[in-house]
């Protein structure tokens, strides 16, 4: 895979890379450039996890070295209970095992407690205001209205994460756009430059409004739920015919489904136009959008590549 190749496999899918300049002269560069993505381990990994998951891949693909940091100490200055914590760790580990990524799994407990690490962490916290800490917090913290100290330490230790996991890129959902910002704002206090790149978040299955999250009911699909569980979520799912802006339906297939399967094929009696195969997302957001392709129809199809794809990880996990 020449530079081009990799290049356009990393743009897929992906909101926005900070910046392609610097990605383009890392990949011509480095033979093997390290990539991360950092985790919450609050609750089961969800579809919208699975995006930065297939992103991963895509950069494992790409000649990358993955690392996945599970972020046991976030989760705790973010209000999380130790037992939880550990629970999930666990489930994490197995999930992504399962999933088949080669990926170097580290916990942050493994190395932020070192006077080297903390001492970044303060030096990070003279170059940034309250205000902007609470800022770059909004979209990951809960009860940001009300948010602790502890929660401004927060983005402060995902900048320094950076630079001691020795990373070339920092991946994140769009939800990490202003604490990766705030990382490339004081490269020069840290004395660590990084890419950014961010990948879209996919809109909560009740609808506009919130991103996908597993802990509000209807809101999400876990990597590890059932057939009867995908099927019942993705049935009552936000899907407006014709209708393409935040449809978590449409959004799945082209962040996960067609990444992953290459192909979605729909199953419908010959008087409402027959069996289709799509080959790519743009043809099917075409359908949709004309009136061409019922939810209902990309409701069954988006059911079945879900476990096509789900299955083997549940299966793997057993």
């Amino acid at each position: 895979m020449n530079v081009n190749e990799k290049l356009d496999l990393i743009k897929r899918n992906t909101e926005e890379i900070v910046t392609e300049e610097e990605l383009t002269k890392l990949l011509k560069e480095k033979k093997k450039p390290i990539v991360y993505c950092g985790y919450e381990p609050n609750g089961p990994m969800h579809l919208g996890h699975f995006v930065t998951i297939t992103k991963l891949k895509d950069l494992e693909s790409a000649g990358f070295k993955v690392i996945i940091l599970l972020a046991d100490l976030h989760a705790m200055l973010n209000r999380k209970s130790e037992e939880s914590i550990k629970k999930e760790i666990e489930n994490w580990k197995k999930t992504i095992k399962a999933i088949g990524i080669k990926a170097e799994v580290v916990l942050g407990s493994s190395f932020q407690f070192s006077k080297e690490y903390q001492f970044d962490v303060m030096k990070a916290s003279q170059s940034m205001s309250i205000n902007r800490g609470l800022r770059s917090m909004q979209e990951v913290a809960r009860d940001i209205e009300n948010a602790t100290i502890s929660q401004l330490w927060y983005p402060l230790m995902q900048v320094a994460d950076i630079k001691h996991l020795g990373v070339d890129i920092a991946l994140g959902g769009l939800e990490q756009r202003k604490i990766h910002m705030l990382g490339k704002d004081i490269e020069n206090t840290t004395g660590y430059k990084f890419i950014a790149i961010h990948t879209p978040l996919i809109t909560s299955l009740k609808g506009p409004g919130s991103k996908m999250s597993k802990s509000i009911p209807g809101s999400g699909i876990s990597i590890t739920d059932s057939n009867e569980e995908i099927k019942k979520a993705i049935s009552e799912a936000y899907c407006p015919i014709k209708e393409t802006k935040d449809n978590p339906v449409l959004q799945i297939n082209r962040l996960i489904v067609f990444p992953l399967l290459k192909r979605v094929k729909i199953k419908r009696p010959s008087k409402f136009g027959g069996d289709k195969e799509y080959n790519n997302y743009q043809e099917m957001e075409k359908e949709y959008e004309k009136g061409n392709l019922h939810p209902l129809d990309l409701k069954n199809a988006t059911i079945i590549s879900l476990e096509e794809i789900i299955k083997p990880i549940r299966n793997n996990l057993k």
